[in-house]
């Protein structure tokens, strides 16, 4: 729902304030239609379907794991791609993976988002809807911005919608804002926005190699980025998550897995997730399980508390962009 546009459809038509935090309310608790809004006039139910649609996104295409993971394309109302994903664990955990920018402009080597071109920043409605889509088909509890885009780069809308997701049913402290380490965005959520967690996606323990993997990194290099992170941990009194992606032979050896337990410690301020590579048709192949495993030890030997993800989707294209650059490829073949 575009939000703007439904404060100003209701001020035109004379309706008080209160009605259009009903609208959300209702969004919010997964209605499908204003017909279900049963606390609003009929005639205005009526109106308010002439003049607005139920969402800024149109679904473009879907895919359904057989882990139940459920992934979404959409466009918006000037063709931009956008990409949605809602994760399904067995304890009950139902987490959404958010998009803040169609495309990215930071162009790390190993994602598919990366390799698109750049459109622009999302609008607040643009990502609640993202949300919305998914809990009309059922309860959600979890929420990462870690879909297309850095939410660093537009954080306003990512903070706006971060103040929102509660009404839906992800509570902030279920709640996370990934970035790849852009500096401004943060040491602004450090004393900004809602108690939300902050994930960094680091990928290399030395400016040398997540430079070659992350150009990013030029530009902010690790020891500044990692600083913040401590000043955020400081702060806000959370640990902060290590995302790190495991590709065979770049950066899985044991001794790198000493640099990252050097680069973390003395204090320990971060928990280290392990993340098996999802491939998305560039030069990387995914590390094995031991070498995985043998990383996972190293870092528990050295005192940092360290993690393997669950891979979610492998078999739908769920890693970040490749819906959004299939449906692109399968397009330019057939208007070729």
């Amino acid at each position: 729902m575009d939000l703007r546009l439904l404060d100003e459809t209701m001020a035109e038509m004379g309706q008080p304030g209160y009605r259009a935090d009903q609208v959300f309310q209702w969004l919010a608790r997964g209605a499908t239609s204003f017909e279900e809004m049963s606390n609003l006039p009929a005639g205005l139910r009526d109106e308010l379907a002439l003049k607005l649609p139920i969402s800024t996104l149109e679904p473009e295409a879907s895919a359904k794991s057989v882990d139940g993971t459920e992934k979404a394309l959409f466009m918006t109302a000037d063709q931009r791609p956008v990409e949605a994903v809602l994760m399904r664990y067995r304890d009950g955990r139902r987490s959404l993976c958010l998009s803040s920018q169609s495309g990215c402009p930071l162009t790390c080597t190993f994602c598919a988002t990366g390799s698109m071109n750049f459109g622009r920043n999302l609008t607040e409605s643009e990502i609640l809807d993202q949300a919305l889509h998914f809990r009309r088909i059922e309860p959600v509890n979890q929420a990462v911005f870690m879909g297309m885009g850095e939410p660093m780069m537009n954080l306003d809308n990512v903070l706006a919608t971060c103040e929102r997701l509660p009404e839906i049913g992800v509570a902030n402290s279920h709640t996370t804002i990934s970035t790849v380490g852009w500096l401004p965005g943060i040491e602004r959520v450090t004393t900004e926005g809602p108690a939300v967690r902050l994930a960094l996606s680091l990928h290399a323990p030395n400016d040398e190699l997540r430079s070659k993997i992350m150009p990013v990194n030029e530009r902010y290099p690790i020891a500044e980025v990692v600083g913040a992170c401590r000043e955020w941990r400081h702060t806000r009194k959370r640990k902060v998550f290590i995302e790190y992606l495991m590709l065979e032979g770049v950066n899985d050896s044991v001794e790198l897995a000493h640099e990252l337990a050097d680069l973390l410690l003395p204090k320990n301020d971060f928990k280290v997730n392990l993340i098996p590579y999802n491939p998305s048709g560039n030069e990387y192949t995914g590390s094995s399980r031991e070498s995985i495993r043998d990383f996972r030890e190293t870092l528990i030997r050295r005192g940092i508390f360290a993690t393997i993800r669950l891979t979610r989707g492998r078999d739908i294209d769920a890693a970040c962009g490749q819906l959004a650059a299939k449906a692109a490829d399968d397009s330019a073949v057939t208007a070729g």
